[in-house]
């Protein structure tokens, strides 16, 4: 019995032998992973032709892979770059948005401007003549610190328009007592009767109150779309923290060292990754949406009481009527400054100016007829304008918040909402489990995958979010027709790209990473996954081996 027993023992040795032969897994082809990681420009070589043992790998799941280690510190960088790109894409379309408005109503602005000077010049020209042209410095000096207000805003509008009236009324005062010799004294004299006089009736006041507010409101409008120009082509400038880049790539690249070339992260996955990588700009979505809702109430005052446009368009016209005004009552005002300043000294016999003729203000200024009046600078008007951007500042509301799942929505980032079964979760082809955290910074403490240092908030999303809250309260005065002051904050709003995190420490290795998994696994715990058994196999083959030669010495 014992001779016929040990050759059946060894029979049944080799059938188990034979039997973990052909269990063992032939070694998949790594092509499709090989030929992708080669069309983005890397070495062939890096890449391995079959399915290696991946006890190398830092970030991604070990077991056999088809990633290299230079592959998976290629892909760590790739999925920076990626990040990067698609953030910037998506905040250069908004900057795109508020740099082209800003030009449009800058060049509005400014042609508007022009276009009311020419219009005054041509038509008092034409009603005035030489008396015009011998005073038009007077309006030219009127239309350059207008236009030194809209570009620099270093004028005080209501002064500046006080002092115009006081001017024109000291050079009419001479026209209309030409026989009088008036020295500089007495002139600044004559200045001082305007607001008790009123030698121009009432449209000094109204026409101050009008320009005030429409000035204040077109440039700070303005204003605003630089700023939220300048903030966002700031803040689009990212740096992921090493936290940041290890899930980025865990998400993105690491699917393919397990050949799962054509599946793409579920959305969720993404989600939690992007808020965590996005958490400091997430922060900024209070603030932008308060300067959103300012820049909307200042282009419903454009639109009605202080349109620009209805200022200044027909400002040759209200200039002209109160030339008009002071002419009719030159003699009463005369009177009243005479006794007010003293009576003036007649000039010689010899020198006495020639009078001026009654007809030289008798044609009351006719301003163009509405169809020949220019009705628009720039190629359109302010209505069309506004709306515009109206529209254009609605949309991009909550523009911070939504970023993270703007993001994700990106075909080239993440699975669409409704594949939430076949997607890679970061360890394999299968739902996401986990809840999607909140945004912005504080609420990243337990966000399961990015690992968030919450007490540490970003230099430069700060700086913007300050640069926001002043231009709000900007804003806020203009809608109630205060003047504002303006400072240039391109200084205080200059920085490297956000997200770094690194500014006051130095940042980890790329590759250094200890973390612990959702099940309560550590990195070390990887030889208990499935992968891990399937490597061990050749092993326990070679033990049954030995074993067998072993029996079949003793049993000769």
């Amino acid at each position: 019995m014992a001779r016929f027993g040990m050759p059946a023992l060894l029979c049944t040795l080799a059938v188990l032998c034979a039997a973990l032969l052909a269990a063992e897994p032939k070694s998949k082809s790594c092509s499709e992973v090989r030929r992708l990681y080669v069309s983005k420009g890397f070495n062939k070589n890096d890449a391995p032709a079959h399915e290696i043992n991946g006890d190398h790998l830092k970030i991604c799941p070990q077991g056999y892979t088809c990633c290299s280690q230079e592959m998976e510190e290629k892909y760590s960088l790739q999925s920076k770059d990626d990040f990067k790109s698609v953030v910037s894409e998506q905040c250069n379309h908004l900057q795109a948005i508020f740099a082209s408005r800003y030009k449009k109503f800058d060049e509005f602005f400014k042609e508007l401007l022009e276009n009311a000077e020419k219009s005054l010049n041509d038509m008092f020209v034409k009603t005035y003549g030489r008396l015009y042209m011998q005073n038009s410095e007077l309006f030219k000096d009127l239309f350059g610190e207008l236009k030194r207000y809209y570009v620099a805003g270093s004028v005080n509008l209501e002064e500046m328009l006080s002092d115009f009236w006081a001017r024109l009324l000291e050079r009419m005062f001479r026209l209309v007592n030409s026989q009088y010799h008036f020295t500089d004294e007495y002139l600044e004299c004559v200045s001082k009767y305007t607001e008790q006089l009123k030698p121009f009736g009432d449209v000094p006041r109204k026409l101050k109150l009008q320009v005030t507010r429409a000035f204040v409101a077109a440039r700070t409008f303005a204003q605003g779309l630089a700023v939220a120009r300048d903030v966002v082509s700031k803040v689009s400038v990212v740096n992921p923290t090493a936290q940041c880049t290890h899930a980025l790539l865990k998400m993105i690249y690491c699917s393919h060292c397990q050949g799962l070339v054509n599946v793409k992260p579920c959305y969720n996955y993404c989600s939690n990754i992007m808020r965590g990588c996005l958490a400091n700009q997430g922060d900024l979505d209070f603030e932008w949406n308060n300067f959103i809702d300012a820049m909307l109430m200042v282009a419903e005052r454009l639109e009605g009481p202080f349109n620009i446009e209805s200022v200044m368009d027909p400002i040759d016209v209200k200039i002209s009527d109160a030339i008009m005004n002071m002419q009719e009552n030159s003699v009463q005002v005369s009177q009243k400054v005479f006794q007010g300043c003293g009576p003036p000294k007649p000039l010689p016999a010899g020198r006495i100016s020639r009078s001026i003729s009654e007809g030289a203000f008798s044609a009351r200024f006719r301003p163009y007829h509405p169809e020949e009046r220019p009705t628009t600078a720039a190629g359109t008007s302010l209505d069309r304008l506004v709306t515009d951007v109206k529209e254009k500042l609605k949309q991009a509301k909550k523009f911070w918040s939504s970023l993270p799942s703007n993001v994700c929505s990106d075909e080239r980032m993440a699975a669409g909402n409704g594949n939430e079964d076949d997607c890679w979760n970061g360890k394999g082809k299968s739902r996401y489990l986990f809840a999607v955290t909140g945004n912005g910074l504080a609420n990243q403490g337990n966000n399961p995958e990015v690992q968030v240092d919450t007490s540490k908030p970003d230099i430069l999303i700060l700086r913007q979010i300050m640069a926001l809250r002043v231009m709000t309260s900007k804003m806020k005065n203009a809608y109630n027709g205060n003047d504002v002051d303006f400072f240039d904050i391109s200084d205080e709003s200059s920085g490297e790209g956000s997200g770094s995190g690194c500014e006051y420490q130095q940042c980890p290795s790329e590759f250094e990473y200890n973390v612990t998994d959702h099940s309560g696994k550590n990195a070390n715990d990887k030889a208990s996954s499935p992968g891990a058994l399937v490597g061990a196999q050749p092993y326990l083959l070679a033990v049954f081996c030995i074993l067998l030669l072993v029996m079949q010495r003793e049993w000769r």
